[in-house]
């Protein structure tokens, strides 16, 4: 009953600070995915550098970067990092390998970039490295920087997103630990990692420094100094609207409910998201609820998927009724949701689109607010205007 109450009442609040949007529902007639790029081996995200450049970057999950310039994949990795990242997924499946890509905020000055990657024992490495000084659709595959690492008792459940939030700061997603049902209970341990969202400082400190904003100091001081949100079972993909700072977070469920977390720009952060005491918003672990958990914007059963792949808000030109609406899909099914605020803001979640036959490994975004989906099987599709 207590997470009922919570549910309706994050429903109301949280709604408020994402602008009501006073247009129809999404109409998924109007819009179909076109095909942009073939040719690459198991795409597990894609992103722009905010260069100005237009190029998209795609993570091969066994460690290529590969970079698209006007809708061609090129040939020549930008960075190859097979020596270095997992190779599991090589002999079957794994939720190991390069996952996640991050470009600084100040690239085009700096030419610095951010990857999360699973080393050849399985641990989590986030690494900083350099484009090349010759030739901007190369990295220096010398310049490779290790600013965090972190060991997984298991394989699976590893996270992957990275990215710069508005503020400037890194913002790193790591799963619980992996399993099943968090057995060491990391999501629910404050002084932990695992299970979190983390937040650091790339430009201060040796390898890094703790904002001074961060929870552990504002929020909770039992917090892990890293610590951002908590409660995760396995944030896969998150993202930052570009035009409000909103943060959406796509938590994977265990055996029965995937989920939607929703963070309002500004937050002061140390949310609590619930997990192992709630899949979604229902109770799991049998636990005593903490209180003060977050629940979740939308859900949905395994009936219609198995696992949540998150995506951005549309903030792109071509489509104006798809404008300030969050898209996210599910792995197996294929299937593809719309969530937005309504003109009461009020959170609608749409069943947007059944049977697509793709395995949506990432949805994309580039600098234009144009939305991509990455197709696992080795593909990059491009939302646009049915014909």
């Amino acid at each position: 009953m207590f997470r009922l109450f919570v549910l309706v009442f994050l429903s109301l609040t949280l709604a408020l600070p994402a602008a009501a949007q006073d247009t129809p529902a999404p109409d998924a007639s109007q819009v179909q995915w076109t095909e942009y790029v073939t040719g690459l081996a198991r795409p597990i995200y894609l992103t722009s550098a905010f260069d100005g450049s237009g190029r998209l970057f795609v993570l091969e999950q066994a460690g290529k970067i590969r970079l698209i310039i006007d809708g061609v994949l090129q040939d020549t990795p930008f960075l190859d990092l097979s020596g270095l990242s997992s190779q599991d997924i090589l002999s079957g499946y794994s939720e190991r390998g390069l996952l996640g890509l991050a470009f600084h905020p100040n690239f085009a000055e700096n030419g610095q970039f951010f990857i999360h990657y699973s080393d050849r024992s399985g641990g989590t490495v986030i690494a900083r490295y350099q484009v090349s000084a010759d030739d901007p659709n190369l990295a220096d595959p010398n310049s490779g920087e290790i600013l965090f690492t972190h060991s997984q008792p298991y394989p699976n459940h590893n996270g992957g997103q990275i990215a710069f939030g508005p503020d400037g700061y890194l913002y790193i997603a790591l799963g619980d630990g992996g399993s099943a049902g968090d057995p060491q209970n990391n999501a629910q341990n404050p002084s932990v990692l695992l299970g979190k969202i983390l937040r650091i400082d790339v430009d201060n400190g040796s390898p890094y420094a703790i904002p001074d904003d961060n929870p552990i100091n504002t929020v909770n001081p039992n917090l892990a100094p890293e610590v951002w949100a908590w409660g995760l079972r396995n944030p896969y993909r998150f993202s930052f609207d570009q035009a409000t700072g909103n943060l959406y977070i796509a938590d994977v469920g265990q055996n029965q409910w995937e989920e939607i977390n929703f963070q309002p720009a500004g937050s002061p952060g140390g949310q609590n998201y619930g997990w192992r005491v709630f899949e979604g918003n229902h109770p799991y672990s049998g636990e005593a609820d903490p209180g003060g958990t977050v629940a979740p914007v939308a859900e949905y059963s395994h009936s219609n998927g198995c696992s949540v792949t998150g995506g951005y808000v549309y903030r792109g030109d071509s489509l104006p009724a798809m404008q300030g609406v969050y898209l996210y899909g599910d792995w197996c099914s294929g299937n593809i949701w719309a969530l937005y605020p309504d003109a009461q803001a009020t959170w609608q979640n749409v069943d947007f689109m059944s049977g697509t036959g793709m395995a949506i490994s990432a949805f994309g975004q580039d600098e234009a607010g144009e939305m991509y989906v990455a197709d696992y099987g080795g593909r990059i599709l491009k939302l646009t205007a049915s014909q």
